[in-house]
């Protein structure tokens, strides 16, 4: 069984579990190596895998995502979260002109600027714009459809049993994983490990949390034995709010890491020391 389960982000509806744990176990490996920490085991690692449930559903001549414009941006939470995205790419890299005070996602002429935008910025440098919209719908679907809500979730509890000390999350993966231990209140999980995550913006995701905050605080996940460590970089566009304790209390750890041209990218994060210190002080000794 998994000591340390991962839950993937968002942009990995045509991956599956093993090409990403391909791809994880080395960098997690990694991460505890630049702790002094031996790797665990490939056996004890696993992947709640949920991608597959915003994967479109294959038919005769069409391959991938579907083609995706700047008209297919609903009004609503997709306009206002890519406004965010707009400001905070703005706010971390010269290159991206910022929206001005009067802009309004309401108006088609707004989202092209924002698409527009970002596809100049360092941060989405290579992202097809289909791919930015297809991203987009990814997070509003998992906050507005309860069915799909329910299926992620239940993807990582499924995941996670008896012998899992150590859950690490990456991007929408830690609102799934945050969710999914909230139901699980009673799972002695050690430690909670997001990466690059969107679980601090206020009105787009904190406020849509599942369970609801109460009186502007979130729940703490599982055990109030557990350690959670928060680790985002400052370019980090998806992780717009890099200090949850403001959300989540002062018990979160919060860490800023520089993983360089990609900031958003999880092997980056998994090989970081800080990384691998909190992953470790979740594991038991051996």
């Amino acid at each position: 069984m998994a000591r340390v389960v991962g839950v993937h982000g968002i942009a990995q509806q045509m991956k599956g579990e093993q090409v990403l744990l391909s791809a994880w176990r080395p960098a997690l490996a990694d991460g505890l190596t630049r702790a002094a920490h031996a790797p665990v085991a490939d056996a004890e690692v696993a992947m709640a895998f949920y991608g597959d449930l915003f994967r479109p559903p294959g038919e005769l001549l069409a391959v991938g995502d579907p083609v995706l414009t700047a008209a297919d941006v609903a009004p609503g939470l997709e306009r206002e979260l890519l406004l965010a995205w707009w400001r905070q790419a703005a706010a971390v890299d010269e290159t991206v002109a910022p929206p001005d005070a009067d802009t309004l996602v309401r108006t088609p002429a707004s989202v092209q600027a924002a698409l527009r935008q970002l596809s100049r910025s360092r941060f989405f440098a290579g992202v097809a714009l289909r791919a930015l919209v297809f991203d987009l719908k990814q997070v509003s679907r998992y906050l507005l459809d309860a069915e799909v809500r329910r299926a992620a979730r239940q993807r990582v509890m499924d995941r996670i049993t008896a012998d899992t000390e150590v859950v690490v999350a990456h991007s929408l993966g830690s609102v799934v994983a945050y969710e999914a231990l909230c139901a699980l209140p009673e799972h002695p999980v050690r430690a909670l490990v997001t990466l690059g995550s969107p679980l601090g913006i206020a009105h787009l995701v904190f406020h849509r949390l599942d369970p609801a905050p109460e009186e502007g605080r979130g729940r703490w996940p599982g055990t109030e034995r557990m350690r959670w460590t928060n680790i985002a970089d400052h370019g980090d566009v998806v992780a717009l709010e890099k200090d949850l304790r403001p959300r989540f209390g002062d018990r979160v750890r919060n860490a800023i890491v520089h993983n360089g041209a990609h900031a958003h990218d999880v092997t980056a994060y998994l090989t970081e020391a800080h990384t691998g210190e909190a992953i470790a002080g979740g594991l038991r000794a051996p």
